[in-house]
């Protein structure tokens, strides 16, 4: 498959006519080139100054930092200090602060962006889709009314109008 006139994708099945937007920086993060020495990212961003390690604000179990590949502008992670995969492997106290910083990532970027909805959850192990299946980490996502635009649909492009550093001062701002 070469040129430009290739308008969709050729192999087995139907061809989807979908344009594709290459992005063969991500591929350094699906082989895992970028981790850390010991693997895991998210036991080394709370070592990092909060600017260097997107945190954008600390408890004293969890910490909540901007995704380094955001689905939409404000995307959190509510993240356990303690390296462990599992929801059922935290503690009481885990769980609690868990709770209250998902909260307060929500309240803060309501604040910041006046989202409108959000998408929160965290995919348990790899076949669930958890790209960092070894630590536990949970997704804030912000949402607003017809965010869904020709950009991602048709597009198959997601816009982000700031830098990650430029979000992650306005929300650890406006944290509460």
């Amino acid at each position: 498959m070469t040129g430009p006139e290739i308008e969709h994708q050729q192999g087995a099945g139907d061809p989807d006519h979908f344009q594709r937007l290459w992005t063969p920086h991500r591929m350094a993060y699906i082989k895992g080139e970028n981790e850390s020495p010991d693997g895991c990212p998210f036991c080394v961003m709370p070592t990092l100054s909060d600017s260097d390690g997107l945190v954008v604000a600390r408890g004293s179990t969890v910490y909540a930092l901007l995704n380094l590949y955001p689905y939409n502008s404000g995307h959190l992670m509510v993240v356990p200090y303690r390296h462990v995969p599992d929801y059922t492997d935290l503690s009481e106290d885990e769980v609690a602060e868990l709770g209250s910083f998902t909260q307060d990532a929500m309240r803060a970027v309501r604040k910041v962006s006046g989202a409108h909805g959000f998408n929160i959850g965290m995919n348990q192990g790899s076949v669930a889709g958890a790209g960092i299946a070894a630590h536990l980490h949970q997704h804030v996502v912000p949402r607003w009314g017809g965010d869904t635009n020709f950009m991602p649909v048709v597009g198959q492009t997601k816009v982000l109008p700031e830098l990650l550093g430029e979000t992650r001062l306005l929300l650890a701002d406006a944290w509460p």
